[in-house]
């Protein structure tokens, strides 16, 4: 019985298509000349990256164990041309308060609207005020003795 399930899992995971990554192959795959890669690591856990390729992506990154409890704080810039043509660019910071990116490029949150001005109780105490004197006058004509 377990061979028949064992057999029967492996035909079904045979017969399971493949996935389709596009039309890249290593043969069609393009030659992107690396310009420029700059390591520098100091004995004191400091270091400087800078990169740059001949397709027009360039990091430059540096990093200093200066934070809490000797985490590495890490700052640089990234930039590349998306494929719509339109060239990006993020500077970024990365420390204890997170990875922190810039760039005019990435969406902001809209504008917290202003508080509403405070409504008071007088508007509500003069409702109240008026359905008290309804009530008190209808009920005049009647005796709860």
């Amino acid at each position: 019985m377990k061979f028949v399930i064992l057999a029967a899992l492996a035909a079904v995971a045979l017969a399971a298509p493949k996935p389709d990554y596009g039309s890249f192959s290593a043969e069609s795959a393009e030659f992107i000349p690396i310009l420029k890669d700059e390591r520098v690591q100091e004995d004191d856990g400091r270091y400087n990256l800078d990169i740059e390729t001949g397709n027009g992506i360039f990091l430059s990154q540096s990093g200093s164990p200066d934070g809490p409890d000797g985490a590495v704080v890490k700052s640089g810039v990234y930039s590349y041309t998306a494929p719509d043509g339109t060239p990006v660019e993020v500077k970024f910071v990365a420390d204890a308060n997170g990875y922190q990116p810039q760039s005019d490029l990435l969406p902001v949150a809209p504008a917290v609207p202003p508080p509403h001005p405070p409504v008071g109780l007088a508007p509500i105490a003069v409702a109240a005020a008026a359905e008290d004197a309804a009530r008190d006058s209808s009920e005049e004509g009647y005796s709860y003795a």
